[in-house]
C-alpha cells in the first residue's frame, strides 16, 4: 500500500482548486503553513514576493532630508568622518545642490587611498561611479529585476519634476521579502542595550522603559507606553523612517532600523558621558 503523503496530497489540492485572486491565494498558503506543508519562513517569504509588485519605490525609500551625501568639492578629511560615522558602504556625491548627484562614492575607494598611506592627492571625480536614477512611482519588483541587470546596489530617487527626493537600495528591497538582514547593528535580545562609546548607545526598541530609566538613569513616565520605541513613536507622532531622530530631555533617539510596522533598533546619544556599569566594558 502506497504511504499517503500529506505534502504532495495539499499540493495537488492547489493545483486542482486553481486560485483565481491573490487574496484566495495567500489564504490556501496559510492553510498550508498550519498543516505543516510550508514553514513560517517560507510562507512570509512567499507574501514578501507577493506584496513587492504592490509596493512602490517611494514606499520604502530613505527620504531626501535623511540621506547621507558627500560633497564632491570636500577634501579627503572632511569626507573620512561623514563615512565613518554612517557605517554605510555607497554615498551619493552631489555637486551644487542635493538635487545634483554626479555619482556615487564606495568607501572602500576612499579608504583605499588611507590605506596606501595617503601618498598624492585624492580626487573623488577619478573614482566616482555612475549613479542610477528611478521614479519615485517605480515598482519594487521591476527595481529589482533592473538591480539584478545592471549590478547597481543603490539608485537615486526623483520625483515628478526631477529633483531628488531620496535613495533606495537592493537591501531595501529584499528585506521586504525575506525581513530584516542582520547587520553591525544587531544585539541579542537578550542584550536589550549595547554600549558604543560613553555617549552612545544602541537600544532595542522593546526595551522596557522601566529598564531604559535605571540604566541611564532617566524619568520617562510608563503610563501610556511600556517601550522606549513606543515612547520615541509617541513623540514623532507616527511611525519614524530609518535615521530620522528626535531628542528627549537632553538625549537623542535616532532610528536605526525600522519598516513600515515598528521601530526595531535605535541609537541614544546621551548628554553627558555614562560611566561603564559593575561588569561592563567600555568601548574604544
Amino acid at each position: 500500500m502506497t504511504e499517503r503523503r500529506p505534502g504532495r496530497d495539499w499540493w495537488r489540492r492547489l493545483v486542482r482548486e486553481e486560485p483565481r485572486d491573490r487574496a484566495r491565494l495567500i489564504e490556501l498558503l496559510r492553510s498550508a503553513a498550519r498543516h505543516g506543508v510550508l514553514g513560517a519562513d517560507a510562507l512570509a517569504m512567499i507574501e514578501g514576493v507577493l506584496g513587492v509588485a504592490d509596493l512602490q519605490v517611494r514606499d520604502i525609500m530613505v527620504p531626501r532630508s535623511q540621506m547621507v551625501v558627500l560633497e564632491r568639492d570636500s577634501a579627503p578629511g572632511q569626507l573620512l568622518p561623514a563615512v565613518i560615522e554612517s557605517g554605510h558602504s555607497r554615498f551619493p556625491v552631489i555637486g551644487d545642490d542635493r538635487d545634483q548627484v554626479v555619482g556615487i562614492l564606495l568607501a572602500k575607494d576612499l579608504l583605499r587611498h588611507y590605506a596606501e598611506g595617503a601618498s598624492g592627492a585624492f580626487d573623488i571625480r577619478e573614482v566616482l561611479r555612475p549613479a542610477a536614477f528611478v521614479p519615485e512611482s517605480k515598482r519594487l519588483n521591476v527595481l529589482l529585476k533592473e538591480f539584478r541587470v545592471s549590478r547597481n546596489h543603490m539608485a537615486i530617487v526623483v520625483d515628478e519634476y526631477g529633483g531628488v527626493s531620496g535613495l533606495v537600495t537592493i537591501e531595501d528591497v529584499i528585506e521586504e521579502i525575506v525581513g530584516e538582514i542582520a547587520d553591525e547593528y544587531d544585539i541579542d535580545e537578550d542584550q536589550t542595550i549595547r554600549r558604543e562609546s560613553d555617549r552612545q548607545f544602541v537600544v532595542l526598541a522593546l526595551t522596557r522603559i522601566q529598564e531604559f530609566n535605571d540604566y541611564f538613569s532617566t524619568r520617562f513616565s510608563e503610563e501610556e507606553y511600556d517601550t522606549i520605541g513606543g515612547l520615541v513613536m509617541q513623540q514623532f507622532g507616527r511611525l519614524p523612517r530609518r535615521g530620522e531622530s528626535v531628542t528627549m530631555d537632553g538625549h537623542e533617539f535616532k532610528v536605526l532600523r525600522a519598516d513600515r510596522r515598528r521601530i526595531d533598533q535605535l541609537r541614544v546619544t546621551t548628554p553627558a558621558p555614562l560611566p561603564p556599569r559593575a561588569g561592563e566594558a567600555r568601548v574604544g
